[in-house]
């Protein structure tokens, strides 16, 4: 009874976890330092949402 209980805890946990993986948002973690380069190798292969991303955080620094 308890295995069968880990087991079930185990997938949903997985589940929810690779549900986390997304297009990350700019931010101003996301944007300096870092944060841009872990968040720029989310768009590897995808350039048209890579320079929205930049544009985004360019957006941001110069609303501040």
């Amino acid at each position: 009874m308890n295995f069968k209980y880990s087991v079930v805890c185990i997938i949903g946990l997985s589940i929810a976890l690779i549900g986390c993986g997304g297009v990350p948002e700019a931010s101003s973690e996301n944007c300096a330092g870092r944060g841009l380069e872990s968040s720029l190798t989310a768009f590897k292969n995808d350039e048209a949402g890579r320079q929205a991303f930049l544009d985004s955080c360019d957006a941001m620094k110069k609303g501040k």
